[in-house]
């Protein structure tokens, strides 16, 4: 293969368009988001309930970690 067949097949290439040049022009993110209240409060109460229950798993686990850790080491 020759310099000047080389340089066609990129000449190709970089004149074909790139696959996010086929996206739908109206699309946009703030459509994803609810404009329903009773939605938003739903997904807002499903957050707290998950949030909380990580936290309660954190707290137990920050205290059964160290007891764990103490009993291995000497064999209790």
């Amino acid at each position: 293969m020759t310099l000047i067949q080389s340089r066609q097949n990129v000449d190709e290439a970089a004149s074909r368009p790139a696959n996010d040049n086929q996206t739908p022009t109206d699309f946009s993110v703030l459509d994803l988001i609810s404009s329903s209240d009773d939605e938003v409060a739903a997904i807002v109460r499903r957050t707290e309930n998950l949030a909380l229950a990580v936290i309660i798993v954190m707290a137990i686990f920050l205290i059964l970690a160290p007891v764990v850790f103490i009993a291995m080491r000497y064999g209790i």
